[in-house]
C-alpha cells in the first residue's frame, strides 16, 4: 500500500462552517460544522479522490499568509 502525506488546507466559512481542501487532488474537499467531525471526514474525501485520481499533483507547502485586506479609501471630493 502506499502512503501518502497531503497537505489539508481548512477554513470556516460565513455559515460557521469547517472546509477542508486537499490541493494536490483536484476536487477533493468536505466540511463539516465541529472539527471532531471534520477529520475522518477528510480522510474518506482523500480516500475517494485516490480512487478517481490515483496519481496526485505533487505539491510542496511553502506559506501561510493571513491578514486582513484594507479596502481602498473613497477619493475625497
Amino acid at each position: 500500500m502506499k502512503v501518502y502525506n497531503f497537505s489539508v488546507l481548512i477554513e470556516k466559512d460565513e455559515d460557521g462552517y469547517y472546509v477542508a481542501s486537499v490541493p494536490a487532488l483536484k476536487s477533493c474537499y468536505t466540511q463539516a460544522k465541529t472539527l471532531e467531525e471534520l477529520y475522518p471526514r477528510v480522510k474518506e474525501v482523500i480516500e475517494l479522490c485516490l480512487e478517481e485520481e490515483p496519481e496526485p499533483n505533487p505539491m510542496e507547502f511553502v506559506a501561510v499568509r493571513t491578514g486582513l485586506l484594507r479596502k481602498p479609501r473613497r477619493e475625497l471630493r
